[in-house]
């Protein structure tokens, strides 16, 4: 970064090394690596199908991310290029999805994988609402599809669909609100007959029928027509099955794909006559009141798409140029990712929250309200919706087991013999397939009610304010949220000072982690993100032993609680605790305090595998501040005194809290944009380039950007002012010019916003291309040993590399004469590279090996050994074949075979 010592970065690519690509046997099971030269990957294969989900996958070496693999066609192989991976060593590899461990037992994904000594239990059931937005309102419905002309969008290789599903109201008369759904990441085609013959696959195969993934919503659609509103479901299977490569994980796609359908709403509008049938007989969409409802990456799909209709993208990266016709009054996110770490602070939003979500199972959707705090004017309405006991897939009729045409599954699996307390199916914290989905389109239509139709009486279902909507049955959902009419605002951060505990964060250091060794599970407040480290993300830590020592935290300067009825607190405690009482005062700037009552909070249920330390929100009148004479337009200090003997709790903030849903007017804001470049290395010289970020829009505000270093994978964090026309970073990035075979370097630069701005491309950085091939390999054709000795080979390059390259061997049959069989080698040896022992006696060449000769840097030549063992019976001479082969296992071109003998001893 300019005038900022310590962030740019200059590094040659000869300087950096990718990770050591050890034998396969000094890798984990499951575990491999595959391929030479260019196309050297890391593999992993699960010993069972990991469906296509929402969650993106990584490889993780320590607390290092790796990168996202590729998935293979069987559902079980994912591949990395080692090139991808930076320079971490290969060690403690675990494979990872929204913090879920995909490599390891269930038992095994959290943290210190303990359990919780007391049993789960379901929460109270809050007061009913007055109002119920779940109850069907007085119009009968149509529905029906229509399919256009498939669209290219940037980054994609194949054309997306533009299909969709309309449920209108019948007999509605004037223009109607638009509610538009996009489903997530789910498997895109199937073979009809099979139980789990599904793939990922665009355009689908011969022989397989595309998945209706859009189609799954009907019942939310039917609930939301019935009152009034034109609904349209939208495919985006094209884009699912294509993602996996972009960048953003498809968000900048989805929401090229759902303003594509807008625009098509706002000229059938205008021009009805031009419609489809379905849409000709529904009454008219009014565009200025558009609710988009997202499902997992669909959810980060429709918060992009209210981004860039609010705060338009580069032209290069979107996939519609034309003007905005609409206005996105709200949005609903059900178990969404947020890979981009940017929610729109201006725009409202409900973020439903499975709390037996198996698939996004950190809950990252959190980050649509904490990441909001403080950004803008605050006044947009973020709600949090923790629905116990449900998973992720079932809000969809079409990913719901009995209820599908194509095969689906419950997305929360048990490991055999170890059913979970709060998530198995039998569980009775476990809400049923319907039960689950009514709740969700209950809670729709009530984000519809509230940001669409401005009815403030389901308020109290979104806000933390503790109400159940009776139509959602026997489902226990809890709210919190922050924005609309709260003022004020004491977090943890910079110019907050906290006595009695400590500011924790997302961190992979025990010392400076909110959650330590002893916790059951996790946390949404702190989902997995690029980055293991991440200051953005902090609490206030609190644990005792005994009662009456308080926490206090004091800001900088005075916080106005002027107009507030209540304080709002945001706290949580461990999972299935109960009873935890924390005393609440608050000190003005003279000095008064006046002590406002006590709150008391209970543990959601939880088990290793959920993320349910999730803040409740706990409320105290002010009416003692105001009795006691203090100045609320500046309080300066908030202490909470623990009344429990003992425990555990983490504040996560509080505000002045009054009732009503304000107006919200979207503030003109700067956005910015972190773009990639590729480069080639050449051969000689140094050349500098610069990592591209562009900042368009209007104003300035600040955002906080991460240098990430390509050889540890740590960030150097900075927050910089922006405003358009200004380039606020500058990271340089020196790439080295050689004739070395290498592998490609990425310098990478991730941004958030602070205050004041908007963030669209969050990742992007300079990509050093090596462009200089790889060395011709040579092996030597025969070799010969006795009985005990072993068979060498030398494996020889035509010239040095600068990485390490490992050359996978596969054993061929012997053409004519005996073949060395398992009982002819170390037995230890061959478990090693095999995981087979002696017996049953097979040939060599039926055994799939895991080894190969390992060249390190620089090196031209090494030895490969398979090691003999010496017998006390007179056999003729038996020979091994072997060859180096690619990362598919076929022998590399120009690569001759080569022979070992061994004979009897002497």
């Amino acid at each position: 970064m300019a005038g900022t010592p310590g962030l740019a970065q200059a590094r040659p690519p000869s300087q950096a090394r990718p990770p050591a690509a050890p034998a396969d046997s000094a890798l984990p099971p499951g575990w491999r690596v595959a391929g030479e030269g260019a196309a050297r990957q890391l593999v992993w294969r699960s010993p069972r199908p990991v469906p296509p989900g929402d969650a993106r996958v990584e490889f993780h070496a320590g607390d290092r991310l790796l990168g996202a693999p590729r998935p293979g066609s069987d559902g079980r192989t994912f591949r990395l290029p080692l090139d991808a991976a930076g320079g971490a060593p290969l060690k403690d590899l675990r494979v990872l999805a929204s913090g879920r461990r995909l490599d390891a037992p269930a038992a095994e994904t959290a943290p210190g994988h303990r359990r919780s000594r007391t049993a789960p239990r379901l929460p109270a059931p809050p007061a009913a609402n007055a109002v119920d937005p779940g109850r069907p309102g007085p119009y009968r419905t149509l529905s029906g599809e229509y399919g256009l002309t498939p669209v290219r969008l940037p980054g994609y290789d194949r054309p997306v669909e533009m299909r969709a599903v309309v449920v209108a109201p019948k007999g509605a008369t004037g223009r109607r609100p638009l509610a538009l759904f996009l489903h997530g990441r789910h498997a895109t085609c199937y073979k009809p007959g099979a139980e789990d013959d599904v793939n990922i696959d665009w355009p689908c195969p011969a022989g397989t029928k595309e998945i209706p993934s859009h189609k799954g919503y009907l019942k939310d659609q039917r609930l939301l027509a019935s009152q009034g509103y034109v609904t349209v479901s939208i495919s985006a299977n094209g884009v699912n099955g294509q993602d996996w490569t972009a960048e953003d994980a498809g968000a900048q796609g989805r929401s090229s794909l759902v303003r594509r359908h807008l625009a098509h709403w706002a000229d059938w509008a205008a021009h009805p006559g031009k419609a489809p049938a379905v849409v000709r007989e529904a009454p008219r969409a009014d565009l200025s009141r558009v609710l988009l409802v997202g499902h997992s990456r669909g959810g980060e799909g429709v918060n992009r798409a209210a981004m860039d209709s609010l705060y338009p993208p580069p032209p290069a990266q979107d996939g519609y140029r034309g003007p905005v016709r609409w206005k996105i009054r709200g949005t609903v996110l059900i178990g969404p990712t947020i890979f981009g770490q940017n929610p729109v602070a201006d725009v409202p939003s409900t973020t439903i929250l499975p709390g037996c979500d198996g698939d996004v199972s950190d809950l990252e959707g959190e980050t649509y309200l904490d990441g909001t705090r403080g950004v803008s004017r605050g006044t947009a309405l973020h709600s949090a919706v923790y629905v116990v006991g449900a998973n992720h897939n079932f809000f969809n009729s079409e990913w719901t087991p009995g209820q599908s045409e194509a095969p689906a599954s419950d997305d929360f699996y048990d490991e055999p013999g170890s059913p979970d307390p709060v998530c198995s199916a039998d569980a009775p914290t476990r809400l049923g397939a319907d039960a689950q989905h009514q709740a969700g389109a209950t809670y729709i239509a009530a984000a519809a009610r509230l940001f669409v139709g401005g009815d403030d009486r389901v308020r109290p279902l979104l806000d933390g304010t503790g109400r159940s909507a009776p139509s959602a049955g026997p489902a226990r959902v809890l709210t919190h949220a922050v924005g609309a009419r709260r003022t004020g605002g004491f977090l943890p951060g910079d110019g907050v000072k906290v006595t009695g505990a400590r500011v924790c964060r997302a961190d992979s250091d025990p010392a400076k982690a909110c959650l330590g060794e002893d916790a059951v599970g996790m946390s949404p407040h702190f989902g997995w993100w690029d980055l293991e480290t991440d200051s953005a993300k902090r609490a206030v830590a609190m644990r005792w032993s005994a009662p009456g020592g308080p926490t206090r935290i004091t800001s900088a300067a005075p916080v106005s609680l002027a107009g507030a009825k209540s304080l709002a607190l945001r706290v949580f405690v461990p999972p299935n605790s109960v009873g935890t009482a924390l005393d609440v005062a608050v000190t003005d700037a003279s000095g008064r305090r006046a002590d406002l009552g006590r709150v008391t909070a209970d543990g959601l249920p939880g088990s290793p595998r959920t993320a349910s330390y999730w803040a409740r929100e706990l409320r105290v009148p002010l009416t003692a501040a105001t009795r006691a004479g203090l100045d609320l337009r500046h309080v300066r200090s908030l202490s909470l005194t623990p009344r429990s003997a003992s425990g555990q709790a983490w504040f996560m903030d509080a505000w002045g809290w009054a009732p009503g849903t304000p107006a919200v007017k979207a503030a003109a804001l700067p956005r910015v944009d972190v773009g990639r470049l590729t480069v080639r290395e050449g051969d000689s010289g140094a050349r500098t380039y610069h990592v591209p970020v562009r900042v368009s829009g209007h104003g300035a505000g600040t955002a906080r950007f991460y240098v990430v270093d390509p050889l540890t994978g740590t960030a150097t964090e900075k927050v910089v002012r922006v405003r358009p026309g200004v380039t606020p970073v500058d990271v340089r990035v020196e790439v080295r010019g050689d004739t070395l075979f290498g592998a490609d370097e990425e310098h990478n630069l991730l941004v958030k916003a602070v205050r004041g701005a908007v963030v669209g491309s969050h990742r992007g950085g300079v990509t050093a291309h090596n462009d200089d091939p790889a060395p011709a390999v040579t092996l030597t054709p025969a070799v010969r040993a006795a009985e005990g000795e072993p068979l060498t080979w030398r494996v020889s390059l035509s010239a040095p590399a600068e990485v390490p390259l490992w050359y996978p061997v596969r054993l061929l049959p012997v053409v004519g004469g005996a073949e060395l069989s398992t009982k002819d080698v170390d037995p230890r040896w061959l478990e090693d590279v095999s995981g087979h022992r002696p017996d049953p006696e097979l040939p060599l060449s039926r055994v799939e090996l895991y080894t190969g000769p390992d060249l390190p840097a620089g090196a031209t030549s090494t030895e490969f050994t398979v090691p003999t063992v010496r017998d006390q019976v007179a056999e003729p001479e038996e020979s091994v074949r072997l060859t180096l082969t690619d990362e598919a296992g076929e022998p590399l071109p120009d690569v001759p075979t080569a022979t070992g003998t061994v004979v009897d001893a002497p």
